[in-house]
């Protein structure tokens, strides 16, 4: 019963930072998942993997997981570097990429 301690990243439909500023503790899981014959469904009988547990500081996940002696494994998140972009650039005299209509 391990677990990991992470912040998320941002889904792809995402634009800003909403929801990545938490750490959350999720355990692996325990089983594989397996497929129903009949009906095709997804299951697992691992009830352990449908708990998420959400923190607002690292420290917080960490005592958490200490206090409850739940071994843990964190997995800090890579830094963002913003590109800084103009709406001018799409003009400017030396642009790298054809202009097209």
């Amino acid at each position: 019963m391990r677990a990991r301690i992470y912040q998320p990243a941002r889904t792809a439909m995402q634009s800003g930072t909403a929801k990545t500023r938490k750490w959350v503790l999720e355990f692996d899981p325990q089983e594989p998942k397996r497929i129903d014959p009949l009906m095709g469904y997804t299951s697992s009988g691992d009830m352990l993997s449908q708990v998420r547990l959400t923190f607002d500081t690292r420290e917080e996940a960490v005592d958490y997981a200490e206090k409850h002696e739940i071994p843990y494994d964190i997995y800090a998140p890579k830094p963002r570097r913003p590109k800084l972009k103009a709406y001018a650039d799409n003009f400017k005299f030396g642009r790298i990429g054809q202009w097209t209509h």
